[in-house]
């Protein structure tokens, strides 16, 4: 019999009204409700009630009881006081679980020490995830003070100076795909001259900014890269003046320190220690 609208492995990549038909007999309502009060926990500020849930997701308080209770089983929510909930940890501790994650956080964490110890600077380390950079481990200035961003939290991509390196260090595919997940993010960030931007991070090696959204820091950062010379993370120096310091470190002397520590952990995990000639 002839069938050209399904796929009977379930990996069609069609489109038109065939494929929403397939992609409707694969749906799974309960999953898809769960992974909603997730997300919107996650990207909540501040705890809710079930109202407040069901409100948002234009659902029925009695549509998302179960889902919450199950997920406060499972430890993925929290009751934080008599009817609010939030987000545990528990996301951000199996994102560390994840083998390619644990094996850069492991190579990434003493290098990270080291370079925060030298600089008297804080350090993070992000990677790119549909539209956006998240924090995966910081580490903050030795004396005390100083700016750090935390980890687990969210920075724009095409404004920022690591945003702009995971964009660069990429194949011109996915670096298109990521320039538009990042505006469909955060519009009002285009910017027509995106394209020779990142062309001069890529001759330059890294990227190296005033910020635009803290007054008075100086943003540098440099991709990790795998074995094909693709940014898996960036690694950054929110670099604060301390002008109380007579002998504090210069930005080319954070540059030239930061580019050595970023080349360290590329080798450390298997890829390329410079950066590569074309993408």
């Amino acid at each position: 019999m002839k069938d050209d609208a399904k796929d009977t492995t379930g990996t069609g990549t069609g489109t038109g009204p065939a494929a929403e038909a397939e992609a409707r007999a694969y749906a799974a309502p309960a999953l898809e409700k769960g992974l909603d009060i997730l997300e919107m926990l996650c990207r909540s500020e501040q705890p809710l009630t079930q109202k407040d849930i069901a409100q948002r997701l234009g659902r029925s308080v009695g549509e998302i009881y179960r889902m919450v209770a199950c997920l406060v089983n499972r430890d993925y929510v929290t009751l934080v006081d008599e009817n609010t909930y939030g987000v545990t940890t528990k996301l951000f501790e199996l994102s560390h679980v994840y083998p390619p994650t644990h094996r850069l956080l492991f190579e990434a964490t003493p290098i990270m020490q080291r370079l925060a110890s030298e600089l008297d600077q804080s350090c993070h380390l992000t990677v790119y995830g549909q539209g956006k950079q998240v924090v995966l481990c910081k580490v903050d200035t030795p004396s005390g003070m100083g700016f750090a961003v935390r980890a687990g939290a969210e920075l724009d991509v095409l404004i920022s100076a690591s945003g702009r390196v995971l964009l660069a260090f990429q194949d011109e595919e996915t670096r298109k795909l990521h320039i538009e997940e990042s505006l469909q993010r955060r519009p009002e960030q285009a910017d027509p001259q995106i394209d020779s931007t990142l062309a001069a991070i890529r001759m330059a090696g890294y990227e190296s900014i005033p910020s635009v959204q803290v007054r008075g820091l100086y943003a540098v950062s440099f991709p990790v890269l795998d074995a094909q010379g693709r940014a898996v993370a960036a690694l950054t120096v929110p670099y604060a003046e301390r002008i109380d310091q007579l002998r504090r470190k210069s930005i080319p002397e954070v540059t030239a320190a930061l580019g050595l520590a970023a080349r360290k952990l590329s080798s450390r995990i298997g890829g390329m220690a410079e950066r590569p000639a074309r993408l």
